[in-house]
């Protein structure tokens, strides 16, 4: 929709020039808490199955991500820095340049990595992937908790896969074929409402 990309386009550089001051501290905060760089880029799969690096500020020890792709409860790969800014959602900040690139919309279906989108039934990964990915969604509201949640799981990758990504692809597809500007407003009301408890 033309008008979802006008707004996007105009909300994130919006922003992007007025949070740029709390960006310059945040960005200091974490090169001085740990050795690394500020920003942490991994490759996720977009509209169409093409593939970006989505930008968040880096919230784990260097080279984590070799290990997982997925967060468990308290996990020791976390920086303390990384700690406070997952809690508030600071480190999906950056995203905002993934927005303002039109490679994500403010809302729309979370980006998944390659791994975990193999996963996806081909039918519903056509229907999910026919749209932007987004910074928020009713999954992301729904799963604020989900790193808390696998922690109490025996195997918490059987679990991502065969409890939690199924149940985050209803949401997709519910988003998908009820989208609606309106729909979108509620939902980033929503996420900040969820975030401030």
């Amino acid at each position: 929709m033309l008008i979802k990309r006008i707004f996007d386009f105009i909300a994130s550089l919006t922003g992007l020039i007025c949070i740029a001051p709390l960006l310059v501290v945040v960005a200091c905060w974490v090169k001085l808490d740990s050795a690394g760089p500020v920003f942490f880029r991994q490759q996720r799969i977009g509209r169409h199955r093409v593939p970006f690096y989505i930008f968040k500020f880096r919230t784990m020890v260097v080279g984590s991500e070799a290990k997982s792709n997925i967060t468990i409860g308290s996990d020791a790969r976390i920086t303390n820095a990384g700690r406070f800014l997952r809690h508030y959602k600071i480190d999906e900040l950056p995203q905002l340049i993934n927005v303002l690139l039109g490679e994500m919309s403010l809302v729309g279906p979370r980006p998944e990595v390659p791994r975990y989108v193999a996963y996806y039934p081909k039918d519903v990964g056509d229907i999910v992937l026919s749209v932007p990915p987004g910074i928020t969604d009713w999954a992301s509201i729904e799963y604020k908790a989900e790193s808390e949640l696998l922690g109490t799981a025996a195997n918490s990758e059987r679990t991502y896969i065969e409890v939690i990504l199924p149940a985050k692809l209803e949401y997709y597809l519910r988003y998908v074929r009820e989208r609606s500007f309106l729909m979108d407003l509620r939902i980033i009301f929503s996420t900040l409402v969820a975030i401030v408890h």
